[in-house]
């Protein structure tokens, strides 16, 4: 139930989607002729809150506080006894229709996977992903890169896939219960650099404690608080993540997902 539900209401309050409806809205009270002056308002609104939120640096006041959460990660040249890369870069069903893996804006998860595969070729590696849509049945992330694997330059049976989950806590819940890690073993846990907060706040609800490895940062640094776009879908794709994320940050926490509101390092 909580997952259709925060599917439900992150649909409608996508800013993207909320100013598109608020655009509507605006349109079809036209009809109305007592409204017409609250209807040409909602939709000289809507126009500028897509123009402000597509084209200004917002986006990027919103995303950076939750990549610089957690520092890039650097080899002290302990051991490591695993890695767990969480899903969301693999085109499940692109790639069987293709016959080709197909990687999306955060395929840099699937880059860390082959290149932590080769760094520790001790450590364990494990790809969390199932299908993470509320209206198809889609094939789950984890069986597309298990059967494209070898395309990273992985040999078939390195990696292990949990293939059920379609949340972050279902990542932690159920690849804890794949794998078992013994206390004092550390894991890398791999995922966008936006996303590694609520992520980290879920592994440690769920038991299992990691050390954060971010990636696909989509910011170069406080150095894009003042730079704004040029084309206004990318100002609004970014500020839909970032958005989202931070709602998710407060549903978990509220629904006990996480083991604090903002998690950071320890």
């Amino acid at each position: 139930m909580f997952y259709v539900l925060s599917k439900v209401f992150w649909f409608f309050a996508t800013p993207s989607n909320f100013l598109c409806v608020l655009a509507l809205a605006g349109v079809g009270l036209t009809r109305i002729k007592r409204l017409r002056g609250l209807s040409t308002g909602l939709a000289a609104l809507a126009v500028l809150g897509l123009l402000a939120a597509g084209l200004s640096p917002l986006a990027n006041w919103i995303i950076l506080p939750l990549e610089d959460r957690f520092p890039v990660f650097q080899d002290d040249g302990r051991p490591v006894d695993g890695v767990v890369v969480l899903g969301g870069a693999v085109q499940a069903e692109e790639s069987f229709g293709r016959d080709q893996l197909m990687i999306n804006e955060a395929g840099e998860r699937a880059i860390a996977l082959a290149d932590l595969a080769r760094r520790y070729p001790s450590a364990r590696i494990v790809f969390s992903g199932g299908g993470g849509t509320l209206l198809a049945d889609e094939a789950p992330e984890a069986d597309a890169l298990e059967r494209f694997l070898g395309t990273l330059g992985v040999a078939p049976g390195r990696v292990l896939f949990e293939n059920r989950s379609r949340t972050t806590a279902e990542n932690a819940i159920l690849t804890r219960r794949m794998i078992e890690p013994k206390p004092g073993e550390r894991w890398l846990l791999v995922t966008s650099a936006w996303h590694m907060p609520r992520a980290v706040g879920c592994f440690r609800q769920a038991g299992f404690p990691v050390t954060a490895y971010p990636v696909d940062f989509r910011t170069r640094g406080r150095s894009d608080l003042w730079r704004s776009f040029t084309i206004a879908s990318e100002g609004l794709r970014r500020l839909d993540t970032a958005t989202r994320e931070w709602a998710g940050l407060v549903g978990y926490r509220l629904a006990g997902r996480t083991d604090a509101l903002f998690p950071g390092p320890r």
